[in-house]
């Protein structure tokens, strides 16, 4: 009996340290969900805006001729995969992990802790990337495209829809497709539309791919949270029971005591 009052104290205190862990990384991601979604937010506006010039200039006769609207037979694909730094997030990492295998004669282009170890390559952390990174791989991106190196490029990252919502999504990035619906606006492109748009294109491109990095990992830490508050509810409840069955051994033990020095004292 000595034992398992012993084994149930020393598991006890290994669920109260794992709650303390989940209550401790659950507040580091609610510190960083304001900044990340203020980022995020950021990040979407300035891709619609740069979206919406670039489907203007799409509608354009002279741009169809443009290499970045170039549309290929060939089935080779630069897949952009954005996953996190870090682990402990619920289904997030696998859920992006899951959509990439799609692709299995993919080139990936890893982004994230977690995506570099899967797929190997330079570490880009997703938290740490900036436009700075952003446009010197959309520069590369879009030269090797322009130069026929692959037919398609696409980014596999996470929609961030709520707190509780994260969803794994796929975006097309090249070859540029003539926008339908584009507003039609009377604008006077110098020199030429040509020219304008494929000037725009490595911005355009170095603009989703921030912004999409963006949107992913404001959805990690939101996943985090979300996964660090059902850890620490369980391992309540696990303490909870734990606590009551080392107080019925406790009280069985006391029991068990007494039970032998009344029958010794009678003896």
């Amino acid at each position: 009996m000595g034992a398992d009052i012993k084994k149930l104290r020393n598991r006890i205190k290994s669920v109260d340290s794992t709650l303390h862990l989940t209550k401790a990384m659950g507040l580091v991601a609610s510190s960083k969900i304001r900044r990340a979604t203020d980022a995020m937010n950021k990040g979407r506006a300035y891709r619609k805006a740069v979206q919406e010039t670039v489907d203007m200039l799409t509608q354009c006769p002279e741009a169809r001729k443009s290499p970045y609207m170039a549309v290929r037979d060939g089935g080779r694909t630069r897949m952009i995969v954005i996953a996190g730094d870090r682990g402990m997030a619920g289904g997030y990492n696998a859920n992006v992990f899951r959509m990439a295998k799609e692709f299995p004669d993919a080139e990936i282009i890893p982004i994230g802790k977690r995506s570099v170890d899967r797929f190997g390559g330079e570490v880009l952390y997703a938290e740490k990337f900036d436009y700075q990174a952003a446009h010197a791989l959309a520069e590369e991106l879009c030269a090797d495209f322009a130069a026929g190196e692959f037919d398609r490029l696409g980014v596999i990252s996470t929609s961030y829809k709520s707190m509780m919502t994260q969803e794994a999504v796929t975006d097309w990035i090249l070859p540029l497709e003539k926008a339908e619906n584009a507003p039609s606006k009377s604008i006077l492109f110098e020199p030429d539309e040509l020219t304008i748009l494929n000037a725009a294109v490595p911005e355009y491109v170095a603009g989703t791919i921030l912004a999409l990095v963006r949107e992913s990992f404001t959805s990690e830490v939101a996943a985090r949270r979300t996964a660090m508050d059902s850890a620490g509810k369980n391992a309540q409840e696990m303490i909870d029971s734990l606590q009551l069955t080392y107080n019925q051994a406790r009280q069985s033990a006391i029991t068990q005591e007494i039970t032998e020095i009344v029958a010794g004292s009678g003896n």
